[in-house]
């Protein structure tokens, strides 16, 4: 399997994009890294719950990695692939990219794995796809 051009964001269209605001960000004008990952789970969840076919609930973050800074104002794109189905789990790999309110060029600023499990009514671990 060929290696993704990492210059370049995942293939299709963002789970999720917003814009970053003043109240997202640190009196240095950077954006939070628990708002950006907050953002990040929910993408991730948005996919979770549709392949689970109902509630699923985050139980692990791996590999969080922070590439660089988010300023107020800036677009924040994040992209969700499902790479892995589990009997009650789900791993998806999430990329969030940035480009400024003004500009057009993308770059990576966070990355991480997140693992969710499917769960009925109880919020006991159910199997997929029941």
């Amino acid at each position: 399997m060929a290696e993704r051009d990492p210059t370049r964001p995942p293939p299709g269209e963002p789970a999720l994009r917003v814009t970053t605001m003043p109240a997202d960000a640190n009196p240095y004008g950077d954006i939070f890294g628990g708002w950006l990952m907050s953002v990040m789970d929910m993408a991730a969840g948005l996919v979770a719950a549709r392949r689970a076919k109902g509630r699923a609930v985050t139980i692990a973050v791996d590999a969080m990695q922070f590439h660089r800074p988010v300023g107020v104002g800036d677009e924040v794109s994040v992209y969700a692939d499902l790479i892995k189905v589990g009997r009650t789990s789900l791993t998806i790999q999430v990329e969030s990219w940035c480009r400024d309110r003004h500009g057009e060029q993308l770059c990576k600023v966070t990355e991480a794995r997140f693992v969710f499990v499917a769960i009925d009514e109880h919020r006991k671990p159910r199997v997929i796809g029941e």
